[in-house]
């Protein structure tokens, strides 16, 4: 994980938001605290493993969406005619996109709808880490992966399960917000960060690849969201 090249991107992100947005001087960290906390929040109903009620504990992992598909990432395609319906292979579509060609090659009638395969635990995590990235951004924070860490959490486990592990990130990440000190604030973050990476890592069995790819690709969303009046 190429995290030196993710803050770049997140902080130029950051700098086209204020720019383009006219929030020039403004304290925009406690705006940053209650979205990461959010987007946690969203993350673990996601996860789902809290959910003792129900009898679907587990996450789901693919979806098709339309949100940010594009010729180039597009995994699936379908054909909106009532005749057609189908979701032909890429291969059938290979020349949908070129000029003069818009028409469905099964029933060659109808308009074509793109979608791309998503996993939506791993994009709820990615949308967490752009704002980690930000308030480190901000504060001036260096962040960086301890694997001593995911290898003890790998052969010990979590204290207290997932939700033990969840429920102490948020303290931790609480504490970097309402302490005073500046380095219990740094040190208290840095944790809640470690914890964060390890259930992404090790709770979940997300790679450093993957979760590297699913920040780009949100990444390009967000500036695309942008580009459009988001």
């Amino acid at each position: 994980m190429n995290l030196e090249k993710m803050f770049e991107m997140q902080a130029e992100l950051d700098r086209r938001i204020i720019r383009e947005k006219g929030l020039e001087g403004q304290d925009l960290l406690p705006n940053t605290y209650v979205a990461l906390i959010t987007e946690l929040g969203e993350f673990a109903n996601e996860g789902r493993w809290f959910k003792h009620w129900s009898n679907k504990k587990e996450p789901k992992r693919k979806v098709f969406t339309t949100a940010g598909a594009t010729p180039e990432n597009a995994t699936h395609f379908r054909c909106e005619s009532d005749d057609c319906g189908e979701f032909p292979t890429i291969e059938d579509f290979k020349n949908l996109f070129e000029p003069n060609y818009d028409e469905c090659p099964i029933c060659e009638a109808g308009s074509v709808t793109i979608y791309r395969e998503v996993d939506p635990l791993l994009e709820e995590y990615a949308d967490c880490l752009h704002f980690f990235l930000s308030i480190a951004i901000k504060k001036g924070w260096h962040l960086y992966l301890l694997e001593e860490s995911i290898e003890d959490f790998q052969r010990e486990g979590f204290e207290g399960g997932l939700s033990g592990a969840f429920l102490k990130m948020q303290w931790h990440l609480l504490n970097s917000q309402m302490f005073s000190d500046e380095y219990a604030k740094e040190s208290n973050f840095r944790l809640a960060w470690w914890l964060f990476i390890a259930i992404g890592i090790v709770g979940f069995g997300f790679t450093p690849d993957q979760i590297e790819e699913a920040y780009m690709n949100k990444n390009a969303i967000n500036h695309k969201r942008q580009q459009e009046g988001y």
